[in-house]
């Protein structure tokens, strides 16, 4: 097969170890085609080291913020580290879905050939709106119709997924999408029904501030879609858990 032509901005192994780690990163992902939106993971394309190079670069630009925001962080003890906590916490906990490979997942046979509704949940969820960076909060309902070539996966699986998916900013309605397609690619069912309801703080905290609007929306796939008793059946056992 032809080689592909050079990037026309490609540049020497030198070169890029000079750069600093999201340009490195960045580079990577622009070369290989790939979209980097907020809510992408990126995992394959970060090497070992650079997510403490990309803490330690977050911390320096989140110091600039409070600066420009007149925040005097040498003599307020409160704030002498916020920049370092703040860097840990966008890397390592509230949007780690972004920089850490999908975790091992056990999937098994459906020996026994199960085909009735199997409901888990609620699952607890903690997600963050791309437009604003403020948290959402919410609850995660999933229903599963599998088949005989169905794989199962064991119930602490489904939150472990859950939370991959939803530590990264976001917009809800994108979210239960990405979950439910991570899921039907794994369990391969017949049917696959998610319901979210969730919290926006950037209606309670700012805007607005509304302290009662919460949003609730859905995903219909496969038999869920066809089968109307089916979705009454899920959304009927849904409401007796809630």
């Amino acid at each position: 097969m032809p080689k592909a032509p050079p990037r026309s901005d490609a540049r020497s192994d030198a070169e890029l170890a000079a750069l600093p780690a999201s340009e490195r990163i960045r580079y990577r992902l622009v070369g290989a085609d790939c979209r980097y939106h907020a809510n992408d993971n990126i995992a394959a394309h970060i090497r070992d080291g650079e997510i403490d190079e990309l803490r330690d670069e977050v911390a320096a630009k989140m110091q600039q913020v409070l600066q420009a925001l007149v925040i005097d962080t040498d003599s307020d003890h409160n704030t002498h580290e916020t920049a370092q906590r703040v860097a840990k916490m966008f890397l390592t906990e509230v949007f780690r879905g972004r920089y850490v490979p999908m975790p091992a997942v056990t999937e098994f046979p459906n020996a026994e050939r199960l085909n009735e509704l199997m409901i888990v949940g609620p699952i607890t969820v903690r997600s963050a709106c791309s437009h604003h960076l403020c948290p959402i909060m919410g609850r995660v309902w999933i229903g599963i119709l599998p088949n005989e070539h169905s794989n199962l996966i064991g119930l602490s699986k489904y939150a472990r997924i859950c939370d991959w998916i939803m530590s990264r900013p976001q917009i809800q309605e994108e979210a239960v999408t990405m979950l439910a397609n991570e899921l039907q690619s794994r369990v391969k069912p017949d049917g696959l029904a998610l319901v979210m309801e969730a919290d926006h703080f950037c209606m309670h905290w700012r805007g607005v501030k509304d302290d009662q609007s919460m949003m609730t929306n859905s995903v219909m796939r496969g038999a869920f879609l066809k089968d109307a008793s089916l979705r009454r059946e899920f959304l009927s056992l849904l409401s007796k858990k809630t």
